[in-house]
């Protein structure tokens, strides 16, 4: 975890941002839970566990901070709630994603499947392609299990 953060603060400086304390603890809560696609809210209530001085509005900031750097991505799967995910280390695109209708859970797709798709639109559309998003909404295994146990 200690050379993510030290990658990240190198990223940050060359911004000519500092690591505070308020986000470093940022910063950690999203390294420690990685997986879990957190909102605002809930990495609030975490990192005011390691730092009870810290503000809602000071989380928002370092989220948006962190965002406009492409440290993390901003997500949101259709449920109106901004989740944060830290964008892998070289990675050069954001990850896809699997969201369950019925249970809500949510995979990932570390593979980036649409490389062909962006050079069709930059040589069709002459667009250059900076970064893109796919989210996939159907049912998960488990779900898809229960409903042919249930019928």
């Amino acid at each position: 975890m200690e050379h993510r953060i030290d990658r990240i603060k190198k990223q940050l400086h060359a911004q000519s941002y500092k690591l505070t304390p308020q986000r470093e603890a940022t910063v950690r809560v999203l390294l420690e839970r990685e997986e879990d696609h957190l909102s605002a809210e809930d990495i609030y209530l975490l990192v005011k566990e390691k730092a009870p001085e810290i503000g809602l509005a000071t989380v928002y900031r370092t989220l948006e901070l962190l965002s406009e750097l492409k440290i993390v991505d901003k997500i949101n799967f259709g449920d109106g709630v901004s989740r944060y995910d830290l964008r892998k280390e070289g990675a050069e695109h954001f990850h896809h994603h699997l969201v369950c209708i019925e249970c809500g859970s949510v995979e990932e797709i570390m593979e980036d499947l649409l490389g062909d798709v962006e050079k069709v639109v930059e040589k069709e559309w002459g667009f250059q392609v900076k970064d893109h998003r796919l989210t996939f909404h159907g049912l998960c295994k488990v779900c898809q299990k229960a409903a042919v146990e249930t019928t």
